[in-house]
C-alpha cells in the first residue's frame, strides 16, 4: 500500500482544518469576548459542540488506523528522526485527546452544559477563573499549537529537502 485508507485520509484533512480553526477561535475571539457579551454565548456552544465532534472523529480516526492495512513506515535513515516521527503523532493523538477531555471537564465545572445546551436560563459565570482543568486546556493548547507547526514543517521537509513524496501517502487516489 501507496496510500493510506480513503477514510483515514478525509478524517486526517477534517481533523487538520477543524483543529486548527479551533485553536484559532479559542485563542482569539473566545477569549478576547467577555462573559457578559451575549454574543459569547453561540460562540461557546459552538466551541463545545465541534470540540466534541474533534474528539469523536480522534476516536473513530485513532480506531481505524488500527484497524486498518500499516504502510511501510517512512525510513528518513536516522534512528532518531523516525522515532520522532513515531512519537510525535502518538503525541498529537493524545494532545488532542486530552485537549478534548479537558474542555469537558471544564464546561462541566462552570455549569456550561445546562446554560448551553439544556437552556437552563443561567448567565454564564463571570469568570471561568480557578477552573484548573481550563488552565490544562489553554497550556495544552499552546503545546498543541507547537507540536502541529513541528507536524508541518517535519512534512515539509520530508517530502521537498527529502523527496520521499510524503504528500502523496495521505492523499486521495490509487492504494497501491
Amino acid at each position: 500500500m501507496k496510500r493510506y485508507h480513503p477514510f483515514l485520509v478525509t478524517l486526517h484533512w477534517v481533523l487538520a482544518t477543524a483543529i486548527i480553526f479551533w485553536l484559532f477561535m479559542g485563542h482569539t475571539s473566545l477569549e478576547d469576548t467577555a462573559n457578559t457579551d451575549p454574543a459569547k454565548f453561540n460562540m461557546l456552544k459552538t466551541h463545545m459542540a465541534v470540540g466534541i465532534g474533534i474528539l469523536v472523529l480522534m476516536l473513530a480516526r485513532l480506531v481505524m488506523r488500527f484497524r486498518s492495512t500499516k504502510l511501510t513506515p517512512v525510513d528518513a535513515n536516522a534512528v532518531v528522526m523516525n522515532k520522532a516521527g513515531t512519537i510525535g503523532h502518538y503525541v498529537l493523538y493524545a494532545l488532542v485527546i486530552l485537549m478534548s477531555v479537558s474542555g469537558i471537564v471544564s464546561a462541566q465545572i462552570a455549569g456550561l452544559g445546562d446554560i448551553i445546551f439544556f437552556g437552563s436560563g443561567a448567565p454564564l459565570p463571570e469568570t471561568f477563573d480557578g477552573i484548573a482543568p481550563l488552565v490544562a486546556h489553554k497550556v495544552l493548547s499552546v503545546v498543541l499549537i507547537l507540536l502541529i507547526v513541528g507536524h508541518v514543517l517535519a512534512a515539509l521537509y520530508h517530502q521537498f529537502a527529502l523527496k520521499e513524496k510524503l504528500f502523496s501517502r495521505i492523499w486521495f487516489g490509487d492504494r497501491n
